[in-house]
């Protein structure tokens, strides 16, 4: 390096130096510094609400995914390729909302969670209902013995909202509030599928599998339970 070269080194060192060390001016008397802080992540209003049960079971919704359709394909493979995208893993779509009105709702139950459950079960078709609840949709089943309801919250995933419930049993109104007994909580994501079609997916429910997927198809006006 000649000594021209040396010389405007040395003084392009200094001068990124001596603005390093610059005093940073101060904000005028009266007026406070502010720092901007953006909205908290769709997830974080959810999680302040979902147990701490709850958000480990959904973190584990993979898993979920993998152990139920392991244990279901050894004695329903054909019922599970019938199914299609209702019970593959990775099919939810954009704009998972729904819309509200009554549906058709149809409860699929995979994997073993004891010994002496089965693997696969496929229920009956019932009625459940998609209403408005202040800034939330909310799911409602209409009719049976075991009536799930919860509020549908935004989640950071896009093609999914995250589902927190719980059960009201036999002739009661009401299910007792989310958070209240724990052993009727329950929580899962909505995912569409399809045109006109959704799924409820509960991962390790607290029954005879380890996941149950419930199918929404709208129904029309004139079918709708009175």
């Amino acid at each position: 390096m000649n000594e021209v070269n040396a010389r405007t080194a040395v003084i392009l060192t200094l001068a990124v130096l001596a603005a390093g060390c610059a005093i940073k001016p101060k904000a005028p008397p009266g007026i406070a510094p502010t720092v901007e802080v953006g909205a908290p992540l769709k997830s974080e209003v959810w999680k302040h609400v979902a147990t701490a049960a709850d958000q480990d079971r959904l973190s584990r919704l993979g898993l979920a995914w993998q152990d139920a359709l392991a244990d279901a394909r050894k004695t329903n493979d054909a019922d599970i390729r019938r199914e299609g995208a209702l019970l593959r893993a990775r099919a939810a779509l954009p704009r998972p909302e729904p819309t509200p009105g009554s549906y058709n709702c149809r409860l699929i139950k995979l994997g073993r969670a004891t010994s002496k459950s089965r693997a696969y079960e496929s229920f009956r078709p019932f009625f459940c209902y998609v209403e408005v609840e202040g800034d939330l949709l909310t799911i409602v089943k209409q009719t049976g013995s075991q009536r799930p309801a919860g509020r549908l919250w935004e989640d950071d995933e896009p093609t999914r909202l995250v589902f927190l419930g719980s059960l009201a049993l036999g002739d009661q109104q009401q299910p007792v509030a989310y958070g209240d007994d724990p052993k009727r909580d329950m929580a899962g994501v909505l995912e569409r599928i399809a045109p006109f079609k959704w799924r409820l997916v509960i991962p390790w429910p607290q029954s005879t599998s380890k996941l149950d997927v419930f199918e929404l198809t709208p129904v029309d006006f004139s079918q709708q339970p009175q």
